[in-house]
């Protein structure tokens, strides 16, 4: 069986959901009493904000491929990064990755596509919602993702950061 790495920490109430979702998942198709295993690396998620605030992209893709290098020298034989956010580098990522990295993007828009859905709405943190990387992922396969405006976007980012990760 493979062993699964997440980065987590980004923000640490995803990386709960991400880790309660494959157990319940993984419990509903094995039946068995057993548990998949999983190596959760959870890292600073400030210091990506601020690297990613700051635009220091290639800061954000170093910092985080050095975190999915420490899955991989734990036993992780794939990863995934448990937030949307971070995926602002996915590619540059995955392209030095030692290990294969699910990507969130590509999942929800495999999801999206199976349910036959034309038209989505995207709402996350500003850097989500003003990234390039869920609109190319989308469009290749016809699928047209609505982002609420600047105004809406900032008071989204607003409740996202000081509710729901509190960061403020």
């Amino acid at each position: 069986m493979k062993v699964l790495g997440i980065i987590g920490g980004i923000a640490p109430e995803s990386t709960v959901d991400y880790y309660r979702l494959i157990i319940a998942s993984y419990r509903e198709q094995k039946r068995d009493g057993s548990y998949p295993p999983i190596i959760i690396n959870s890292i600073d998620m400030k210091k990506m904000l601020d690297l990613i605030a700051a635009k220091e992209l290639a800061g954000v893709t170093e910092y985080l491929l050095n975190e999915v290098k420490k899955l991989a020298q734990a036993g992780a034989d794939l990863g995934l990064l448990a937030s949307n956010t971070p995926h602002v580098v996915f590619e540059d990522i995955q392209r030095r990755s030692p290990l294969p990295l699910i990507s969130i993007v590509d999942a929800a828009c495999e999801a999206t596509k199976a349910l036959g859905i034309k038209k989505v709405g995207l709402f996350g943190t500003r850097f989500t919602m003003q990234g390039r990387f869920y609109p190319e992922v989308f469009s290749r396969q016809g699928i047209t993702l609505i982002v609420p405006d600047l105004d809406d976007q900032d008071y989204i980012h607003g409740k996202y950061m000081s509710e729901l990760i509190q960061t403020h």
